[in-house]
């Protein structure tokens, strides 16, 4: 407590960045697949918030996929 930690947070511009960086991962120029670890189907939500908050199965992002 007390240790003179200094921290600087902040939202990312979603809204800004989703767009371009779909289509780059739509043309094949960023392979995010080496961060998702999970996926499942929309269904299955409510399971996969389970196993992201609880860091089961090794889990760091779920992606949910409508027609898995």
């Amino acid at each position: 407590m007390n240790k003179g930690l200094t921290f600087r947070m902040g939202q990312t511009h979603v809204q800004k960045y989703l767009r371009p960086l779909l289509d780059r991962i739509q043309r094949g120029e960023i392979d995010p697949s080496f961060v998702v670890t999970h996926r499942l189907g929309i269904e299955q939500a409510p399971q996969a918030h389970e196993i992201f908050k609880h860091k089961e199965d090794e889990c760091v992002k779920v992606v949910l996929d409508p027609w898995q």
